[in-house]
């Protein structure tokens, strides 16, 4: 077989926070202008309805 490239993430930090609609639009920002230091950023909601925002290295 052919050499398998794999992106792995590693997680480096996540905080919990009280839920803020416009929360996707800093991620966004976020990801569009660190991308070069190969930071990505993730959010998800939670049980509690609290957001979780995560942020890995690539």
């Amino acid at each position: 077989m052919g050499q398998e490239s794999e992106n792995k993430l590693q997680q480096i930090a996540f905080k919990e926070f009280s839920s803020y609609s416009d929360m996707y639009k800093v991620v966004d920002f976020l990801n569009k202008n660190l991308k070069d230091k190969s930071l990505l950023f993730g959010l998800s909601k939670v049980e509690n309805g609290n957001m979780l925002i995560s942020i890995y290295e690539t």
